[in-house]
């Protein structure tokens, strides 16, 4: 099972961007399901941006597509994130080991393990 720690998080004003990484103990060179997900307090946890690393394909929630861009190199799963606005203020997850085929965003039970997320705060 993969250990996930993810960086990179913190304030920032709303039309500016960020970039997430996650450290991954695994290697993703194997061909994985992994993806980003986020959560706003009393909120699910959402799906927001996934990549097959076998292949490079991705897939992103229309929330964020056109903005955020998920990218894999060696042991480190990248989210690049641009013109935030404030609801994107959220704690980002990264995920690994999915359950079943890696087709679609999927919710948070389809992935097996997670990293402690990373406080991204939006501000006018």
């Amino acid at each position: 099972q993969a250990q996930l720690v993810e960086s990179g998080g913190g304030p920032v004003q709303a039309g500016g961007s960020l970039r997430l990484s996650c450290a991954a103990s695994i290697d993703p060179n194997n061909g994985r399901c992994m993806a980003w997900f986020r959560q706003a307090p009393g909120k699910e946890r959402e799906g927001i941006a996934q990549i097959y690393t076998g292949n490079g394909y991705t897939d992103y929630a229309d929330s964020v597509k056109g903005r955020f861009a998920i990218s894999q190199a060696k042991n480190t799963l990248s989210l690049k994130l641009r013109h935030l606005n404030l609801e994107d203020t959220d704690i980002y997850y990264c995920a690994a080991d999915r359950i079943g085929a890696c087709l679609d965003l999927g919710d948070r039970f389809d992935y097996a393990t997670w990293g402690q997320g990373t406080q991204v705060t939006v501000s006018s």
